[in-house]
């Protein structure tokens, strides 16, 4: 089932999101769920409260890019890379912090460069609850470092520069009135 996404100025996007225990009430169908609506919205990774769930999972698949040009050299790495990520915690970033384009199901229209470090240690439960601590590098590690902010609550509109944020400030305020137009179905805030 295909589930709305929240909009830009949805509460739900700013709480730190709580643990959840094996026994979460259909968990499996709610990741189904959500891969179905991060793949018809076309999105690499999906948050819980992108779905409207103050709860620690997030949802990663990155084989679209794995027959993009730009990432010619880890194509293997990416073709197969969907994952589950519950209770999540990064443990370590390091590496030199690169920049990326990078956007957002929730805040459509919005792309901007962001900083990150290059490789992190985290530490997650898959959907079947088995325990992983895992080292990410490249886009992988990008993508799940944007979705684990989800969890945190935290944009990556958050980590712009002061004047990045007075630019895209009109966009946001248009996106939490519901003023943008997307081929995906969307929750704006009230």
């Amino acid at each position: 089932m295909i589930l709305p996404i929240r909009a830009f100025g949805d509460a739900v996007l700013r709480k730190k999101c709580q643990d959840i225990k094996p026994d979460y009430p259909e968990l499996q169908s709610l990741v189904d769920n959500m891969f179905e609506t991060m793949h018809s919205a076309s999105g690499i990774g999906l948050a819980a409260p992108q779905v409207g769930l103050d709860i620690r999972l997030f949802v990663v698949d990155v084989t679209p890019l794995a027959d993009d040009e730009d990432y010619a050299d880890i194509a293997e790495e990416l073709k197969d890379f969907k994952k589950v990520f519950i209770n999540a915690k990064i443990l370590e970033e390091s590496g030199e912090e690169w920049k990326f384009n990078e956007g957002c199901l929730s805040i459509p229209d919005v792309r901007e460069d962001v900083k990150r470090k290059e490789t992190i240690v985290i530490e997650y439960y898959d959907e079947r609850f088995v325990k992983h601590t895992d080292t990410f590098s490249d886009i992988r590690a990008r993508v799940i470092q944007h979705e684990y902010d989800h969890i945190e609550g935290i944009l990556f509109t958050d980590r712009l520069s002061a004047l990045k944020k007075k630019l895209v400030k009109g966009k946001l305020v248009k996106i939490s009135h519901g003023d943008v137009a997307v081929n995906y179905k969307m929750r704006f805030p009230k």
